[in-house]
């Protein structure tokens, strides 16, 4: 064998791959776009697990294409107010939202159902109607009317049930109640006498403080340490049983959406569906220190008295059938919903929440306290 010749050959052969592997480079560089959207956010920079969510669907869509698709998250106020952004991201001012649907119950009360309705979905369940129980398709064909294409991008998961100046322990005791509450919970409410009241999220705390409301809600313990409301209104009552599981989306102007190459389209919804879960487990991961913290500092935890819960479940199923007589997109989501509704909770009372209780119970009895 002529060894002389034979890296010779090699020595040619292997430039000429180099010099492909070189040339090849550009050209794949080339098959991706340079695209750059503005995404309008609802909420400020100060609640970063929330807001983050944005930031983080910025980064994996600008890593996995090497910049070349650029997101630019627009904190609430930026460029549109924060309860302005579907809106926004339907008539092209920008190119997509990362909103709550139910910010849009006043154009359309159908809009909340892709986001939450009081009692329904806890954030498990709620992911798995999305995903495999066409949740978010259904809520796509809603949306097409808006010009507007959406995939989920978070959950806080079940929200507490707000600040209160006073003790709450019947439903007489909501009566004439002057409360922060937006959207489709404040219209449950109001069947139990509340008087609903929309502010802004930087003004909750002097409206309490002044006495001009009586009670607030906002999200769970991790957002609400930032806003002190402990100090004036004490008393922290739960669950927050109008969103058991909120999904947060990302709304996508409907025509940019298409006109991306579909692996663009396809990274989008990867990334969405990874922003989706991340969002969960951070606010799991934060809230019960948060919480500690909270009742170290004076918040004074209360449980919503049957009473209370039973009263409002009647009022919130009262208002869907008004809502469905009224809106066939409301009333179509509404019973889609239902039939699930009934199999996750008859699923969940078995190994689900018989292993969720027994762990508490070695909690209580703390047996799981750590040890040095």
């Amino acid at each position: 064998m002529d060894r002389r010749g034979f890296l010779t050959r090699a020595s040619v052969g292997g430039a000429a791959a180099a010099a492909g592997a070189v040339l090849a480079a550009p050209a794949i560089a080339q098959e991706q776009p340079s695209i750059a959207w503005r995404v309008a956010s609802s909420f400020p920079k100060s609640l970063d697990t929330i807001y983050g969510g944005g930031e983080e669907l910025s980064k994996r869509v600008s890593e996995a294409t090497d910049g070349k698709f650029t997101l630019q998250v627009l904190a609430a106020g930026e460029i549109v107010p924060g309860l302005d952004a579907i809106n926004a991201a339907g008539d092209g001012t920008v190119e997509a939202a990362h909103s709550v649907g139910y910010y849009n119950w006043g154009r359309d009360p159908a809009f909340a159902c892709g986001a939450d309705l009081p009692f329904t979905f806890s954030a498990r369940s709620k992911s798995a109607y999305m995903y495999f129980g066409g949740g978010n398709e259904l809520y796509n064909e809603f949306l097409d009317q808006y010009n507007l294409v959406a995939a989920p991008g978070g959950n806080t998961g079940v929200q507490m049930g707000g600040w209160y100046r006073r003790e709450i322990n019947t439903v007489a005791d909501l009566r004439g109640l002057k409360m922060r509450i937006s959207g489709l919970a404040g219209r449950v409410l109001e069947k139990l006498g509340v008087v609903p009241q929309q502010i802004a999220g930087g003004d909750i705390y002097p409206s309490l403080e002044r006495g001009t409301i009586d009670a607030a809600e906002w999200v769970g313990p991790y957002d609400d340490a930032k806003l002190g409301f402990q100090q004036v209104a004490p008393y922290y009552y739960y669950p927050g049983y109008w969103e058991g599981g909120p999904t947060v989306s990302f709304f996508f102007n409907k025509a940019k959406f298409n006109e991306l190459p579909a692996s663009y389209q396809s990274l989008l919804r990867t990334a969405c569906q990874a922003v989706d879960q991340s969002m969960l487990a951070n606010y799991d991961y934060k809230n019960p220190t948060a919480l500690q913290e909270l009742v170290a500092s004076g918040a004074q935890l209360r449980p919503f008295s049957e009473e209370i819960l039973s009263a409002a479940f009647d009022a919130s199923r009262e208002v869907y059938g008004e809502l469905s007589a009224q809106n066939e997109w409301f009333k179509r989501q509404w019973e889609a919903q239902q039939a699930y509704l009934n199999n996750w909770y008859q699923y969940a009372q078995t190994a689900e929440f018989t292993y969720d209780y027994f762990m508490m119970l070695q909690q209580r009895n703390g047996k799981l306290t750590p040890t040095g």
